[in-house]
């Protein structure tokens, strides 16, 4: 009897094991079982904005923008070798706007997908919209000695446009200056992203509106210069443009507005918004059978890059000191892209230092060399197409992991 009830016991404990594995087994088929209701998804932690060494090379160029190119501009005498000399200094707030455009291009075209041939047109437009302000502040120290701008005057004009009615207001001036090229992008990508344009159709559509504003702006009777557009700038905000501090601090002004920008951009890009847009350039399709309308990010994405665009285009005319439609041309848009795909798409930094490498080369080369810099140009793009497609950003990341790896 103690031997049965022994093996008896050591039967139910057998079949308990079994039990008990089978059990788990057929509860937990899979390592990771799926959630059940009312238990959280796990999502990828968020990335910070920026690394350490990320937050460090930004505060050493906001460093450099804000106090040590001033210092070195307005307190070193010129005979000293570290000055800098005030064609330095335009040189370089000019290239910030532009670089300031290859950065609205990568939102576009890197992260989204979408090449755009017509960004010159909303750098023109707030570029106009800047020159207006800046001739309505030269008054009566024009040519003609007239409250009108001398080209209104040489036209035989009795009165301003309707479109220059708040033109004399800085405030006013700074709406303007997004407001504009972000309604007319606005209304451009609603019907072409509704309708689906892509690819090289919306390119070829984007470079014929930049076109038919240029031959627009040409004409006399829209009241924007014609084909001389606007020059002779004397002040701004009562203060004259041509004295070194005003020029270092449009400087410092440029230089913070691309280091803002390049933050707010790292941070659309590395939010849920820019991963969405990831999507959008790999495979839209997926994307709209995962249940985003990939129209209202697009339509999004596109008229920040245009507000970004105007903005460096405001920027811009008050150190060069002239607006015309010469910027509106296709050759500049392209250009833009140029500078994006010679940095590298897709990185943010990439077409910042795509357009300082071009826009450096094209001021040496223009100097040096005028008639090398058209074929300078066109190899560098076909060097880059064809084995650097990733940009200078792609080249530096690879040599970078090499050095890592050995």
């Amino acid at each position: 009897m103690e031997s049965g009830t022994a093996a008896d016991g050591a039967l139910s404990r057998e079949r308990e094991k079994a039990g008990g594995e089978g059990g788990a087994g057929a509860q937990s088929p899979h390592p990771n079982p799926l959630p059940q209701a009312g238990e959280g998804v796990q999502l990828p932690a968020s990335k910070p904005l920026l690394t350490l060494k990320g937050w460090t090379a930004f505060l050493v160029a906001l460093a450099l923008v804000c106090a040590v190119a001033p210092l070195l501009n307005l307190v070193v005498p010129e005979g000293s070798a570290l000055h800098i000399g005030d064609y330095a200094v335009a040189l370089t707030a000019r290239i910030m706007c532009y670089a300031i455009c290859a950065l609205a291009m990568d939102l576009i075209w890197g992260y989204t997908g979408i090449l755009s041939l017509g960004h010159g047109l909303f750098f023109a437009l707030g570029g106009y919209a800047m020159g207006m302000y800046l001739m309505r502040q030269i008054g009566r120290d024009g040519n003609y000695k007239s409250d009108l701008p001398d080209f209104m005057v040489f036209l035989d004009w009795k009165t301003l446009p309707w479109h220059w009615t708040f033109s004399d207001s800085f405030v006013a001036t700074c709406l303007f200056i997004v407001a504009v090229p972000g309604v007319v992008a606005f209304v451009f990508g609603y019907f072409a992203f509704r309708s689906r344009i892509k690819g090289v159709y919306f390119s070829i559509i984007t470079q014929a509106l930049t076109y038919a504003a240029m031959l627009l702006f040409f004409r006399n009777e829209t009241g924007f210069g014609g084909n001389n557009g606007f020059t002779d700038f004397k002040r701004i905000l009562g203060i004259p443009l041509q004295t070194p501090g005003m020029r270092m601090t449009l400087f410092v002004i440029t230089g913070c507005t691309l280091l803002a920008f390049f933050l707010l951009a790292r941070w659309l890009v590395s939010a849920k918004f820019g991963r969405v847009l990831q999507a959008i350039r790999d495979a839209e399709s997926r994307v709209m059978f995962s249940g985003y309308n990939p129209v209202g990010f697009k339509l999004a994405i596109w008229t920040l890059s245009a507000v970004m665009c105007g903005v460096a285009g405001a920027l811009y005319v008050p150190q060069v000191g002239i607006i015309n439609p010469g910027e509106m041309s296709p050759a500049n848009s392209i250009e833009i892209a140029v500078w994006a795909a010679v940095g590298g798409r897709g990185t943010l930094v990439g077409p910042i230092a795509g357009a300082f490498l071009v826009n450096g080369a094209k001021s040496w080369l223009t100097v040096s060399a005028p008639e090398v810099w058209l074929y300078f140009l066109g190899a560098l793009f076909i060097v880059v197409t064809l084995f650097l497609p990733d940009g200078i950003a792609g080249l530096a990341k690879r040599v970078w992991q090499r050095r890592a790896a050995r």
